[in-house]
């Protein structure tokens, strides 16, 4: 893969020391080619290797030998996440002894599934990274601190450090969670970049604020976030970046990323929307009919693994509903980009005629100074519709809180939730139960 990469012109960024791959600033016609020869691959060697798609195309009187576009691809049917399920192990296209880490999704929309990485995967793992740091201004002259766990069966962890390795760059793998421990890192070591949730970020300002710290002038000067949205659909700011950036003058870059990919979508320093990395994924973009979404419509992210051996997946629906951006980017790349993540699918909420995503729900709760974490429950009522619960850990709430509350959420979105008050402490332990990789900020009920 090293053959695909070229040194960046220093008229894009003026840093001869990051990398883009070549096929990043070809043609969409070059592009669509390049992936139709790997496509043609992909069919060949799961129709050898998986039993869930030599079954699928059997089922479905799907000839691969007449599938050479990507148009044609269209005409297979897609794969859910039920499929993978029902079938997880079907998946496997390698023997035991080829198989090296495994892995497993986090479970927010059910159960996890376990998925199997080959030698040649964790180098695809960590090409992808490592073009996609390179992509948000990381070189091999920088020391990124890790803020999220690289155990627990967890692949994003695995992958920055494989990523930053192949890069060069310096590696601080802290963990989650433990602002004093992260801001004594930051003091002993001097790391330039942090890969972090964002909300954690607000923590890490809380404690220093505290601790009266000087946090603005320390050594991190940009923060790659994962796991939450930090920009609305016009690529501004939305309250979360806003009230990490008016605290902390960093430069905050988005990325995008599911176990089942592999791969990831990162910002560059334009930040306008994360970039498609054409080697490694197809991506289309579908409404609930599985046909494409016409240009500048939000559709499901269904995505087409490429040069992964253990459990390639082919026309898999993310779940995750966002717009394609195809015009070329200021950073010379002319692969599509995708906007922030609108929301999950299955996570879609119909409150009192209207339709919601929980990140609408977030940005209105950040945007309120004494909350300091909640939960938002959704669950069935009485006569068949959608009810949410916003549990929220507030310090000095006002005594009206409840009312200036569904004032913020009928100002914004024209409806307003059930609101429980609670303490920090027991929310944060709702978020964090035991073994949980991430912060739970949505519980599903329905």
């Amino acid at each position: 893969m090293g053959s695909l990469l070229k040194q960046r012109a220093p008229n894009i960024y003026g840093n001869m020391n990051s990398f883009v791959p070549i096929i990043e600033t070809q043609s969409s016609k070059e592009i669509k080619k390049f992936q139709e020869q790997k496509m043609s691959e992909l069919l060949n060697y799961v129709n050898a290797h998986s039993l869930f798609y030599k079954t699928h195309f059997k089922k479905h009187g799907i000839d691969i030998n007449t599938i050479n576009t990507l148009e044609e691809l269209e005409t297979i049917p897609v794969t859910t996440k039920d499929d993978l399920h029902h079938y997880n192990t079907d998946f496997i296209c390698v023997s035991p002894d080829h198989i090296i880490d495994y892995v497993t999704t986090s479970g927010t929309l059910g159960d996890p599934l376990t998925f199997v990485l080959t030698d040649k995967d964790l180098e695809r793992l960590a090409y992808n990274e490592f073009i996609s740091l390179a992509c948000a201004g990381g070189t091999k002259h920088d020391i990124y601190q890790l803020m999220t766990t690289i155990d627990r069966r967890f692949m994003a962890g695995i992958a920055y450090f494989l990523g930053l390795k192949k890069m060069g760059a310096g590696v601080v793998r802290v963990g989650n969670g433990m602002p004093e421990f992260q801001w004594d890192t930051v003091k002993r070591l001097k790391p330039t970049i942090a890969i972090a949730v964002p909300s954690f970020l607000i923590k890490l300002i809380e404690f220093a604020e505290q601790h009266n710290m000087d946090y603005k002038n320390c050594s991190i000067k940009k923060v790659v976030c994962i796991g939450e949205p930090i920009r609305n659909d016009d690529f501004t700011y939305n309250t979360l970046g806003k009230r990490i950036t008016d605290k902390w003058p960093l430069e905050l870059y988005s990325t995008y990323a599911s176990t089942e990919m592999g791969a990831a979508f990162t910002e560059c320093e334009a930040g306008k929307g994360g970039h498609h990395h054409p080697e490694l994924l197809i991506a289309e973009f579908l409404d609930d009919n599985n046909l494409p979404v016409k240009e500048g419509e939000a559709g499901e992210l269904t995505v087409t693994t490429l040069n992964v051996e253990g459990m390639p997946l082919i026309r898999f629906k993310t779940g995750d509903i966002c717009k394609a951006h195809y015009e070329p980017c200021s950073c010379g790349r002319s692969t599509l980009r995708i906007s922030p993540i609108l929301g999950r699918k299955q996570q879609m909420i119909k409150f009192k005629g209207t339709s919601l995503y929980p990140p609408a729900l977030y940005d209105v709760l950040n945007t309120i100074p004494y909350i300091k974490n909640y939960i938002v429950e959704v669950f069935t009522n009485d006569i068949g519709t959608d009810e949410i619960v916003i549990h929220i850990g507030a310090v000095n709430p006002p005594e009206n809180f409840d009312k200036d509350l569904k004032d913020h959420f009928r100002a914004k979105l024209r409806v307003a939730p059930t609101i429980i008050l609670s303490t920090p402490e027991s929310i944060a332990k709702k978020q964090l139960p035991e073994m949980s990789r991430k912060p739970i900020t949505f519980i599903d009920n329905r």
